[in-house]
């Protein structure tokens, strides 16, 4: 531990300090703990998508063999744009997932099989559910960062202490 002088100048600022700690290590403190808790519940509504594709997958599975039919789908819709939205979590400014915009393509009914429809609406709720994992896994990435950054300045705080 270092040597702490003796004078009425080195006491000021060693209260000073004190002042400094004490007000801002809880605020980083806090910051800290709403950080770990959004990364967990954020992490958790991912594992909650990425079980709604399994069973999304399972429940396409059982009509599948009607695909073996030579109809690209994919060009019967396009992706016209994300929608998102700009949150604040702990400070920090995120994108969150609003909704999916397509684009349909017209085709003729009486010349595309009946399943088309169903395809088209399955292949477009995957897309979104996709994209809405890889929105989230961007905050998780954002917030990952700044609690590093958290952290490090209460390690700081606590090493000046």
């Amino acid at each position: 531990m270092a040597k702490i002088k003796l004078t009425k100048n080195e006491l000021k600022k060693q209260k000073e300090a004190l002042k400094r700690y004490t007000r801002y290590l809880p605020t980083l403190e806090l910051k800290k703990t709403q950080l770990v808790a959004e990364i967990r519940q954020i992490s958790q509504q991912i594992e909650k998508i990425r079980g709604e594709i399994e069973r999304f997958e399972k429940e396409i599975f059982q009509w599948v063999d009607v695909f073996g039919e030579d109809i690209d789908i994919s060009e019967l819709f396009s992706l016209e744009e994300v929608v998102t939205t700009s949150g604040n979590i702990a400070g920090i400014d995120i994108e969150i997932f609003e909704k999916v915009v397509f684009k349909d393509v017209e085709y003729d009914l009486f010349e595309t099989p009946l399943w088309v429809d169903k395809g088209i609406e399955a292949c477009k709720e995957k897309i979104r559910l996709q994209l809405k994992i890889k929105t989230l896994k961007e905050q998780i990435a954002l917030l990952q960062e700044e609690l590093r950054i958290t952290v490090q300045r209460i390690n700081l705080f606590d090493k000046v202490k």
